[in-house]
């Protein structure tokens, strides 16, 4: 029987496959290779996580692999309606960068509270100021995917007073319908939301329009999620604090705006899950889902193609692990390792 067919849509530095070398047929593609080679894939890894090729080679001639992973926990640059029709499994690096994007935030929440972005200005001369304490303040979280419970978590250790949204209300998460009311009073607001049609442009001029004064916005999901001049537009008129964009690699502000001299804006050019060895963990977890895949168990990570994301446990139907018999290969079950 010949080796599974790996292949892998590529970016530098390639992914490192440790133990499944010389038991997997691993073959490389780019933005203008793919289609040509899909058809004789069996899995494929979208190690370039910021490209929209898979979108536009899907659609194509022949058959597909019978499971997709992507080194990244956005799906809306993979998902086209063709793949989401289909029987391939699509899984993410849900468990990877959870832990640096609230760390991420939590550092924004103390620079912004402690003032450190305008403590250049001062240097070289002392002068009196007086700063925020964190402890006690107000934070409403929007997501209640893993990412969002993280930064729930480690806000909480600074002794903020934190509220979760998700888009349905259960147990210690408040449904969508709480957040006019929760951002209202909140002093930090957080989006960690994965960029799906109901959450495209959410948060816009009329939200912003909703929070105090003193208040600040900080968004770690995709850019999309934001309408840009909205936010430029309710910064500009000093109807709240101050903002913080991650913005990743192709998702460049843009002529619509917000720019870098917008007042109060803090705009991150690198992904804030990039910490140092991210890329490690990224192969280090495919491998480990490969080898899972191989002996034909179900795989955890496994995104909802309808709802754009991979459902919480306390979700119905978001219990992990496919239930099924997992990934299938040219129609049949996934083979022994």
């Amino acid at each position: 029987m010949p080796d599974p067919v790996l292949l892998v849509l590529d970016t530098a530095p390639s992914p490192r496959l440790g133990r499944l070398t010389g038991r997997v047929d691993v073959r490389h593609a780019d933005a203008s290779s793919l289609a040509g080679l899909l058809p004789a894939a069996d899995v494929l890894l979208v190690w370039d996580a910021a490209s929209d090729a898979v979108r536009a080679a899907w659609p194509g001639p022949g058959r597909r692999p019978g499971w997709v992973h992507t080194a990244g926990v956005r799906v809306d640059r993979v998902l086209c309606p063709e793949l989401a029709a289909s029987d391939t499994v699509l899984t993410n690096a849900r468990g990877v960068f959870e832990r640096p994007v609230a760390e991420y935030v939590a550092g924004l929440v103390l620079a912004f509270a402690k003032d450190l972005p305008g403590a250049p200005e001062l240097r070289g001369r002392a002068r009196h100021r007086e700063v925020q304490q964190v402890a006690g303040a107000r934070a409403v979280v929007v997501g209640a995917g893993p990412v969002g419970r993280e930064i729930t978590r480690l806000l909480h250790g600074l002794g903020v007073r934190v509220a979760l949204v998700g888009r349905t209300a259960r147990r210690t998460i408040h449904g969508a319908a709480d957040l006019d009311r929760l951002a209202a009073r909140a002093d930090w607001v957080i989006a960690a939301v994965p960029l799906t049609d109901a959450t495209r442009g959410m948060f816009d001029r009329r939200f912003f329009g909703l929070l105090q004064p003193s208040a600040r916005f900080i968004s770690v999901g995709p850019v999309a999620c934001v309408v840009r001049s909205g936010l430029q537009d309710a910064l500009e008129r000093r109807w709240f604090a101050g903002a913080a964009l991650d913005v990743s690699e192709g998702e460049s502000p843009g002529p619509d705006g917000p720019s870098r001299d917008v007042p109060g804006l803090l705009l991150s050019p690198y992904p804030s899950g990039a910490t140092v060895g991210w890329r490690d963990r990224l192969g280090e977890q495919f491998v480990a889902l490969y080898e899972q895949w191989a002996r034909g168990e179900p795989l955890p990570n496994v995104v909802d193609k309808e709802r754009g994301y991979v459902p919480s446990a306390d979700l119905p139907g978001g219990a992990g692990p496919d239930p099924g018999t997992g990934p299938r290969v040219n129609g049949s079950a996934a083979p022994p390792g």
